[in-house]
């Protein structure tokens, strides 16, 4: 499971934040308390002296042991005396402590060397952020895709059991996607829940720890685009946002403006991806005679070839809701 490199600094923003509000917000009321009871101040200043001695022990006594045994029952001493004062004071007995927003790993997002709940939950919450700036995942859930807008029958077929089938794969995959899923694509006329399904994916498997990229295809290409244009590194840009990403998602392609930078982006995504066995979404609108018209034979080979096809078939749910 990776994230970019914006992830994880944006993290380390918001943990150091947090580490110093908490920080700042204790020394505060330390302030506040021992103005109010002087013998406090004395006492703090004792268990610091406590802990540099006991550095020192370290470093410098010939028995070092016994030295520090000995210091450590002076600070459990201050500690209990510490306790008593406050509570004699209508204080709890940890009113002097830091209150980190997780204790746990009091805010570094790390125990022992392994990523923290907190840190893992807010890497989650920072990829959902970013995708709900442009499609609010949240209200596309598998439970929320109703398969009784599709009819039962329609042209020789029943589009309401193909989509339940297609909802069913879809959960199964949500659920069980590693970064060596299989690619999928989606086709069916405008309105048949491609692009649900698409972010009820995104949703599960942002939830499972993963890194999601979202976006219309015109979307995505027109950010490639303002990114590259003036940067001297673009290839280290394509590599590090393309193939550090778990998922892509890229919805209605063909709706993008088509020139040459466009198809060269999108043939370059969709290639790399494959080759490094990395699991790209597309949503289309397009029939496979329409998309063999639309683009060469480099892209639409690798999209057919490739992917997994799930078809949508019926009519415009929007209008029958």
């Amino acid at each position: 499971m990776s994230y970019t490199t914006e992830t994880y600094d944006k993290a380390q923003t918001i943990l150091d934040r947090r580490k110093e509000r908490a920080t700042l917000e204790a020394q505060s009321r330390i302030d506040e308390i021992s103005n109010k009871i002087p013998e406090l101040k004395t006492i703090q200043t004792k268990l610091a002296q406590v802990g540099l001695n006991i550095s020192k022990a370290f470093l410098t006594s010939k028995n070092p042991q016994a030295e520090i045994d000995k210091l450590r029952i002076e600070s459990l001493a201050l500690q209990d005396r510490k306790k008593k004062i406050l509570k004699e004071n209508g204080y709890s007995e940890d009113a002097l402590s830091i209150k980190y927003t997780c204790p746990a790993c009091e805010d570094t997002g790390f125990i022992g060397g392994r990523r923290c709940k907190c840190y893992i939950n807010l890497l989650k919450e920072i990829e959902r952020a970013k995708i709900e700036k442009i499609a609010p995942i949240d209200e596309c859930t598998f439970e929320s895709f109703d398969t009784n807008y599709y009819p039962e029958e329609m042209d020789g077929v029943c589009p309401k059991k193909k989509a339940e089938i297609i909802k069913e794969n879809c959960k199964r995959y949500a659920t069980s996607f590693t970064k060596r899923s299989k690619s999928l694509l989606f086709m069916g006329n405008t309105g048949l829940g491609k692009t649900h399904l698409s972010r009820a994916i995104a949703n599960v498997v942002i939830n499972r720890g993963y890194s999601v990229i979202y976006g219309t295809a015109q979307n995505i290409l027109r950010d490639l685009q303002n990114e590259n244009f003036g940067r001297t590194d673009n290839l280290r840009y394509f590599e590090n946002e393309i193939l550090s990403t778990d998922l892509i998602i890229r919805d209605d392609l063909g709706t993008e403006l088509k020139n040459q930078f466009t198809v060269s982006c999108l043939y370059n995504i969709i290639n790399s991806r494959l080759c490094a066995k990395l699991p790209t979404i597309i949503s289309t609108n397009y029939t496979f005679e329409e998309l063999e018209e639309k683009y060469d034979q480099r892209i639409t080979s690798r999209i057919t070839g490739q992917y997994s096809t799930l078809i949508l078939v019926g009519n415009d749910i929007r209008y029958i809701k």
